[in-house]
């Protein structure tokens, strides 16, 4: 099992002695003061030093400090669907992705309170580059995606991966989240990337390559936020590909973005989950023989899910309204969250700037433009 040492997280055997060496970190004392305000750091401490699996961290902190994230910065979790999930089984949840830490905790917080499997999930190597981060990931179940390799390492460390999280699946009943692509959506446009589930694919020894996709139980899942925290963290990168540059982040970028999708107003918050990929599977498995063209109508069966089931928010129609000068959505929203939408507007993005301001409601129209495109289509 040393083979996955590089990526995988704690295992419970570890999991004290990765307490010990952080306990006096000052982000632990940060993350606890946060969890636990009213509680003395003596206690939490004791409390900590106690835990031996990854489990209990998970129940006992991450879990609470979730919804005290929930109850500052947002309006409330709703969810759907999981009451096609069984118990005692792993799933392969594949999800749009909005927030590097949140969209991740917010599903283990619902499949915790479902009494359902909690996932090992997937996070960049580059966001975890300070030791402490490093530790907490590992702390919560997180395993490394290897960012930034030359091509040949790359195949390597896709293999490695695809092989880990058959393992999970398969031979440890661990669930597994991971986005649908590499980096979180910036224009509010969901889609699978075929590299995701190509790589998914080489752990698969079966003929027809759908059979293995069946037995590693699929579940797309949605995700959306009302308000996007990082929306205009997102502008300088849209702004840069609109001017065909190229984009070099700041050097704590990742980090802010990390702590604003945290800390940031969200409003509302709405997970979806979809049906379990099964009929699917073997439609696409009949209709192609050609492994390429599956993975497609794969990652086409996985986007149907995801946005016709996407919960669209008033911020949403707004912005469609907006920026197709339009009052078609009027009856979808009030003039008090217009004018909310308006100010949040005229606060983050420079007004003089088309390219920013059309970037900005893209981001929340996209979801809308999408569903409507399924409505024409069906």
């Amino acid at each position: 099992m040393q083979k996955f040492d590089a990526i995988r997280p704690f295992y419970d055997a570890e999991i004290n002695e990765a307490i010990r060496s952080s306990i006096n970190h000052p982000m632990m004392k940060a993350l606890m003061n946060f969890t636990f305000p009213e509680m003395p750091d003596d206690v939490w401490k004791e409390q900590l030093l106690k835990t031996h699996s990854i489990r209990d961290f998970q129940c006992n902190f991450i879990y609470q400090s979730v919804q005290r994230v929930l109850a500052k910065s947002s309006d409330g979790l709703t969810t759907s669907g999981f009451e096609k999930l069984e118990k005692n089984t792993a799933y392969l949840f594949i999800s749009n992705h909005r927030d590097i830490i949140l969209d991740t905790s917010l599903l283990n917080a619902a499949l915790f309170s479902h009494g359902l499997v909690m996932t090992a999930s997937a996070i960049g190597d580059n966001l975890v580059k300070k030791s402490f981060l490093l530790t907490l990931s590992k702390l919560n179940r997180n395993f490394l995606v290897q960012r930034g390799l030359p091509p040949r390492e790359l195949l390597q460390s896709s293999k490695l991966m695809s092989e880990y999280i058959g393992q999970l699946l398969l031979r440890e009943n661990r669930s597994v989240w991971i986005a649908q692509r590499e980096g979180r959506t910036k224009d509010g446009n969901d889609a699978t990337h075929s590299g995701v589930l190509k790589m998914l694919a080489m752990g698969s020894d079966e003929e027809n390559l759908m059979d293995y996709f069946k037995k590693i139980k699929v579940v797309p899942v949605s995700i959306s936020y009302e308000y996007d925290p990082t929306d205009a963290l997102k502008m300088p990168q849209l702004m840069a590909e609109a001017n065909n540059e190229i984009y070099i982040k700041e050097k704590n970028e990742d980090f802010m973005t990390l702590l604003s999708g945290i800390m940031g107003q969200k409003k509302r918050i709405h997970i979806h989950i979809g049906d379990i990929l099964d009929k699917e599977l073997d439609v696409i498995g009949a209709e192609n023989d050609n492994a390429n063209k599956q993975i497609q109508a794969l990652a086409q069966a996985i986007d149907d899910s995801i946005l016709t089931s996407y919960k669209l928010w008033p911020t949403n129609f707004i912005a469609y309204d907006l920026l197709y000068k339009t009052n078609q959505f009027a009856d979808c929203y009030t003039e008090n969250e217009k004018q909310l939408f308006e100010r949040r507007l005229e606060i983050k993005i420079d007004q003089n700037n088309p390219v920013a301001l059309e970037g900005f409601l893209n981001m929340y129209a996209n979801p809308v433009v999408n569903k409507l495109k399924y409505q024409n289509a069906h």
